[in-house]
């Protein structure tokens, strides 16, 4: 068992944390008061390479799957969320297509996320219908006109990216529109410039500010046969795109974690009190010492994760393993930033520091993706099919 990165990992890592330092750094604070998309960001990205990460080489990419993209995302997510999320959009709306999707979608819509000429965003969530998937309404019913056809109506919520994305990865219900079976549901690629795609409210945020979160809208939506990704009824073929999800979110959370404690490690070592330093203290030592070992058990997780989702172990009976990473590496980064806005006291509080943003930021990763109480059930329910087991 070997826990050191490759060559090329480890190349990798040291690329994205110069330009995390140098580029990201920089820019964090101002995105999240002004609120504004980084294109800057996104073109540095861009020309590093770190757009098509998780993307085939035969389609533009590097091939570096989901393993290097986490290892991108722990060192951007170090000092900004907003830039983390950036690349997570790389491969949330791709995942679906990449897994389930056709030879010819793979090639009509990867490389353009790869060289950065397309941006995509991903529709799941309604308004009624966040962890409860099956009670969506947006529908797809059989276009008269055109054969194999779709025509897609309903509204889309809390999707990231929704108003810079080029195409969306949506799903409908194709069948009975108040049946709760998975096989009722469908994931279309739906163009931007479709006749009645529209962008509806954007969100106004407490964290994770500068790429845009809010509505899709669909009205008589047409989607040609060849934009369906897998199957009709094929949802829980595309859903193994969200199963190999989880290593990259808790990606974000372990970076931010990372991010918040250093910055505190070092504000306790010159805060001067008492007649010495604030890390002189025993017990903020052992604050940090509890805090760092959680981070590594988390970074331990999240890399077992990604390894098993690039050997193609999504299925349900690996499920436990990447809930695993993603419930307690957000949990982690929660629990990381509060400890940083603690350790500076009145200081934490204040925007002069980043900490509090940390602090706003992290609340959002236990929700996203599936909830912390989401992936308990998932675990638990591993341990009672026995899919995770000790004997």
């Amino acid at each position: 068992m070997d826990f050191s990165f490759s060559d090329e990992l480890a190349e990798l890592q040291s690329t994205v944390r110069r330009l995390a330092r140098d580029k990201v750094k920089p820019r964090a604070r101002e995105i999240d008061e002004t609120g504004e998309y980084p294109q800057d960001l996104f073109d540095a990205f861009a020309a590093a390479g770190l757009l098509g990460l998780c993307i085939p080489t035969e389609f533009g990419g590097s091939g570096a799957g989901i393993m290097g993209l986490t290892i991108a995302i722990e060192e951007v997510a170090k000092y900004s969320n907003t830039a983390a999320l950036m690349l997570l959009l790389t491969r949330l709306p791709t995942g679906p297509v990449m897994i389930a999707g056709s030879e010819d979608q793979k090639k009509r819509y990867l490389p353009g996320i790869a060289d950065g000429s397309l941006r995509a965003s991903f529709g799941l969530s309604e308004p009624g219908a966040g962890s409860d998937v099956v009670g969506m309404r947006t529908r797809a019913t059989a276009d008269p006109d055109q054969d194999g056809g779709w025509v897609l109506n309903g509204v889309k919520c809390w999707m990231s990216g929704v108003a810079q994305a080029d195409w969306y990865t949506v799903f409908a219900k194709t069948g009975d529109p108040s049946s709760r079976r998975h096989d009722s549901i469908t994931a279309f690629i739906v163009e931007r410039s479709a006749p009645g795609v529209s962008v509806g409210s954007l969100d106004r945020k407490m964290g994770v500010r500068g790429v845009d979160t809010g509505e899709l809208v669909l009205e008589d939506v047409r989607v040609p046969a060849e934009n369906v990704i897998g199957e009709v009824g094929g949802f829980r073929l595309a859903m193994l795109g969200l199963n190999s999800m989880r290593p990259i979110v808790a990606a974000r959370g372990i970076g931010l974690a990372e991010g918040a404690l250093m910055y505190a490690t070092e504000y306790v070592k010159e805060r001067k009190a008492f007649g010495g330093t604030i890390s002189d203290f025993q017990g903020i030592r052992w604050e940090i010492a509890k805090m760092a070992t959680e981070i590594e058990a988390a970074r331990l997780l999240t890399y077992r994760s990604a390894a098993l989702a690039d050997e193609g172990k999504f299925t349900r009976e690996w499920v436990p393993y990447l809930s695993m990473a993603k419930y307690y590496a957000t949990e982690v980064a929660v629990k990381a930033s509060g400890l940083a806005v603690q350790l500076l006291g009145a200081a934490g509080y204040m925007k002069d520091h980043p900490t509090e943003l940390w602090y706003r930021d992290a609340r959002q990763l236990t929700i996203v993706e599936g909830t912390s109480q989401v992936q308990l059930g998932l675990i638990g329910k591993g341990v009672l099919d026995r899919h995770l087991w000790w004997d």
